[in-house]
């Protein structure tokens, strides 16, 4: 039998403040039982309509009408759920004592919350920016199905797989792009899980995609060249020109140079520079001799103070722009991204001939699987090449096929 719930909102004339206000106050009345909660709305004694339990300001009654609205929204939910609704309960809810999200979007977005408060302890916004972009597709898919959220208990394989259909062909995505959409949905799924809104994962019959081969954008040696010989006046833009320098001659990635003390710089018997230090992402030690180029860079910087990084660079976050501006300014025709300057020291390394084990250890890799990646590259380029010289040779010297049966010819007469 349905529960009978009754709302009623009211005010309390002789507590009214210093400004002239007082409290507008929710009474829930559940099968005979009441809680008592405040709405966090005030108005003037004389403003409240006690008879219709509205305020006369426009403003403030708008706000008291989403507040209604919440309410009910919320017995709802609970009472669909669970199948029983208590006023404590129900209150314990709307004032966040016991609010557990039962809806994706709504999980969604106390996760980004959670995100972004780590974002700021953490000194990095990647995450919670990817995970932002990740929220906005669910959005947009449930809008493109006429829906404003969707409870968990609501999602089956069939809303799965027309996420990934959806942005396959509406947004026209690449299978990597849906995959780390599909790891945010099944993140929240899996949030409900252990918060009990689930027993098991509805998408678990739901496929990833299948995953494209590494694509690891570098530039070329004679791009490098070209940033090398182009300081740039700007005093930040200068210090990133050089980072990324640094970054191509030695493998080591933003995140690495940015926690680059003097600690990890060392000096071999001979007087050569070197550095050795633990990579964030991988925890493996790198081990790298420094080109005469990087020791030139690192001496125009902290190689004495260890309580200072080697270089005083921003979050990566901050240089993203930075970077990209370098590149627009040397007329360069892709985006210019500070990572590509890792990648082109693993082909640059690879195309002078360095073994794949040296590379491995130099970039930190935790498998050499990874290192051979560009030895992939370097091989695809070569074939590309040997192509483009065919292509050129054809141009220049024609071969007929006539020519070629008569010279065939010749040697079957000899």
């Amino acid at each position: 039998m349905r529960s009978t719930f009754k709302l009623l909102f009211y005010i309390n004339r002789a507590k009214v403040k210093s400004d002239g206000t007082t409290a507008v106050m929710c009474r829930i009345s559940i099968d005979g039982k009441i809680s008592v909660l405040t709405t966090g709305i005030y108005c003037p004694p004389d403003d409240w309509n006690a008879k219709k339990g509205v305020i006369k300001t426009a403003r403030d009654n708008h706000r008291l009408t989403e507040f209604r609205n919440r309410i009910v929204n919320t017995y709802e939910h609970i009472l669909k759920q669970q199948g029983a609704v208590s006023s404590e309960l129900l209150k314990n809810t709307i004032a966040g004592i016991n609010s557990i999200p039962t809806c994706l979007l709504e999980a969604g977005t106390v996760e980004l919350e959670r995100l972004r408060i780590r974002s700021t302890e953490i000194n990095s916004n990647s995450n919670h920016r990817e995970s932002r972009l990740m929220q906005t597709n669910l959005r947009e898919f449930l809008l493109s199905r006429g829906m404003e959220d969707i409870a968990f208990t609501d999602i089956t394989g069939e809303f799965g797989e027309s996420f990934k259909i959806y942005l396959k062909t509406v947004h026209n995505r690449k299978n990597s792009y849906i995959n780390r959409s599909l790891t945010w949905l099944n993140r929240l799924i899996y949030i409900a899980i252990d918060q009990e809104v689930l027993r098991s994962n509805p998408l678990e019959d739901v496929r990833y995609e299948k995953k494209e081969p590494a694509r690891h954008r570098y530039i070329s040696k004679q791009d490098l060249k070209r940033i090398m010989e182009t300081p740039v006046s700007d005093p930040r833009l200068e210090l990133v020109r050089r980072a990324f320098i640094f970054s191509s001659l030695t493998g080591l990635a933003y995140v690495d140079i940015y926690g680059l003390y003097p600690r990890h710089i060392g000096k071999t018997a001979e007087g050569r520079l070197y550095i050795r230090k633990q990579r964030v992402k991988t925890h493996v030690e790198a081990f790298i001799p420094l080109h005469p180029i990087a020791g030139q860079i690192l001496s125009l910087y902290n190689t004495t103070d260890d309580s200072k990084p080697v270089f005083p660079l921003p979050v990566r976050d901050m240089i993203w722009w930075d970077i990209n501006q370098i590149g627009v300014s040397m007329g360069f025709k892709e985006n210019l991204s500070y990572h590509q300057s890792r990648h082109s020291f693993g082909t640059l390394a690879i195309s002078a001939g360095l073994s794949i084990e040296s590379i491995a250890k130099m970039m930190g890799h935790a498998n050499i699987s990874t290192t051979q990646g560009y030895a992939q590259i370097t091989e695809q380029k070569i074939s590309e090449d040997m192509d483009r010289l065919m292509i050129r040779r054809k141009k220049d010297a024609p071969v007929t096929d006539a020519g070629l049966d008569k010279t065939a010819g010749t040697h079957d007469n000899q």
